[in-house]
């Protein structure tokens, strides 16, 4: 059974006047492919509308480093942001920068002008560190970007300049939390197109990768499909897929992927065009047992939320009080766009997972496992110059899943060299031992425990907690206390967590 769902979301968000425009038809369907358009294989990274009069008084909420950009409404956060709000300066401050580990993101395509704005991004906030150790590798054969972006293509080359948006996020911000790793951007094309056509190319680069890494590698996704594309053959097909990751875990790397954009809401594979599976779905690869899913939550750290009214095409709906600091389930309606996560339609539960078997119900792999930051309004800040013709040079704000796989690569990496300091190998496999110290887990902004609990947040007239998609009416899971299917265990108390997985064996 599947039902009607027309909607025109995609990766990148057009300018809005607050008040005069519901956001949810403000959206332009561009880099992304429209979560409507069937089994495309998609980036899960989302960039906010490129406005630039505050409608309140006091100034934007955002304003970017040089060259400036302002936002009206949406909040941006630096590297510093992110690392005071998850506990990473101290790492930092104490000489721990992940150096002497390898991170690997994969994305079709690539950015062709990937070195240049990671250098850029360096240079304006971590000037005194060593330049970017970076590579950009085609182990399939480098693309062209002779014919992108045509205005409306979502495979091919056109399709290289949203992918652009998503690699330069995916490098930038593995980059923040762990600024002497070694970064090595995986370009394959053109596997966007058709996921489970696509995947193959994209799993013979990964398996490539793992061959030629050193062990301990950590590599992260930010793509994904909804499970029930593969269809009647999906046991057969992922096993291949699951093979690649498990000489991963022999090699002691260490897996990653986001959870997806759209909460519960699945996209159904014969119906290409407004119709989506008509119950609860969760995303692959993010539901595989062999690596960490990585969900979404708003942090909202020296600003709060503080809505007065539910419709989103008002001003009201963005009203924000200076100070505060806090994090909760990601569920922007105004999108509309919400943190994947649910239990598996293909996978039974792993051994990991057997004390959230009374949350996950029956016998299924629950998704996702941790979470982060991947809000738009709160978003982090990406330099881009590729394909101005698509979008500007400079800053940008970006949220979605996507910008929470790449940053928790980078505290694997800060973990790996802790643990390489301590005399220890690399973690390896993440989920056994973050199920191990998840019991430690706290709620509030402040306090002990590996892990910060997410629970239901109300602000103003809006209450956070489910990942219930805006528009769909798809039920969703909710958020409770302990693990939970939108935030997992929760987010890192990045500090903690790495003095936790230093310990063990």
């Amino acid at each position: 059974m599947v039902q009607s769902f027309v909607r025109s979301a995609a990766r990148r968000i057009a300018p809005f006047a607050v008040g005069a425009t519901a956001l949810g038809s403000a959206i332009i369907g561009t880099g992304r492919a429209p979560i409507t358009s069937g089994p495309f294989l998609v980036p899960l990274a989302i960039e906010a509308p490129d406005t630039g009069t505050a409608p309140k008084g006091g100034g934007p909420a955002c304003t970017s480093p040089v060259p400036v950009h302002t936002y009206a409404v949406y909040h941006c956060y630096t590297p510093a942001d992110i690392a005071a709000a998850y506990t990473i300066q101290s790492l930092h401050t104490a000489g721990n920068l992940g150096q002497g580990q390898t991170i690997v993101l994969v994305d079709s395509y690539g950015s062709p002008t990937a070195k240049q704005d990671l250098q850029f991004f360096h240079d304006t906030f971590f000037p005194t560190l060593p330049n970017p150790n970076f590579d950009q590798v085609y182990p399939l054969g480098a693309p062209t970007y002779n014919n992108t972006f045509s205005g409306n293509g979502m495979s091919g080359p056109a399709a290289a300049a949203g992918w652009s948006g998503e690699a330069t996020l995916d490098i930038e911000w593995s980059y923040a939390v762990a600024p002497k790793a070694h970064i090595v951007l995986l370009a394959v094309p053109p596997a966007e197109t058709e996921g489970v056509q696509g995947f193959p190319n994209m799993f013979k680069a990964i398996q490539w990768a793992i061959d030629n890494y050193p062990a301990g590698t950590i590599f992260s996704q930010s793509f994904g499909v909804t499970e029930q594309t593969f269809g009647g053959a999906a046991q057969v097909q992922t096993a291949k897929f699951d093979a690649v990751y498990q000489s991963a875990i022999a090699k002691h790397d260490t897996v990653l992927a986001s959870s997806g954009d759209n909460g519960s809401f699945g996209v159904a594979k014969p119906h290409r065009d407004g119709t989506g599976y008509s119950y609860p779905t969760d995303g692959w690869p993010a539901s595989s047992p062999y690596l960490t899913s990585v969900g979404g939550t708003q942090l909202q750290y020296g600003w709060t939320w503080h809505p007065t009214t539910t419709d989103t095409s008002s001003a009201g709906y963005f009203a924000w009080d200076t100070g505060g600091n806090s994090e909760a389930v990601w569920n922007e309606s105004w999108l509309p766009a919400a943190t994947g996560g649910g239990p598996s339609a293909i996978y039974t539960r792993p051994l990991y997972q057997n004390g959230a078997q009374s949350v996950i119900g029956g016998n299924r792999r629950g998704v996702p496992d941790v979470s982060w930051n991947a809000a738009v309004n709160g978003g982090v800040l990406v330099y881009i110059t590729a394909f101005p013709n698509y979008q500007r040079a400079g800053w940008h704000v970006y949220g979605g899943t996507s910008a929470g796989s790449p940053q928790v690569a980078g505290v694997a990496a800060l973990v790996n060299t802790a643990r390489a300091a301590a005399g220890k190998g690399p973690i390896g496999f993440l989920n056994s031992a973050l199920y191990q110290v998840g019991s430690t887990a706290t709620s509030g902004f402040s306090g002990g425990g590996d892990f910060r609990d997410i629970v239901p947040q109300t602000y103003g007239v809006i209450t956070l907690a489910d990942n219930t998609l805006a528009g769909p009416g798809i039920p969703g899971s909710p958020t409770l206390s302990g693990y939970d299917m939108t935030t997992g265990l929760g987010s890192p108390r990045v500090k903690n967590l790495v003095a936790a997985l230093t310990t063990l064996p």
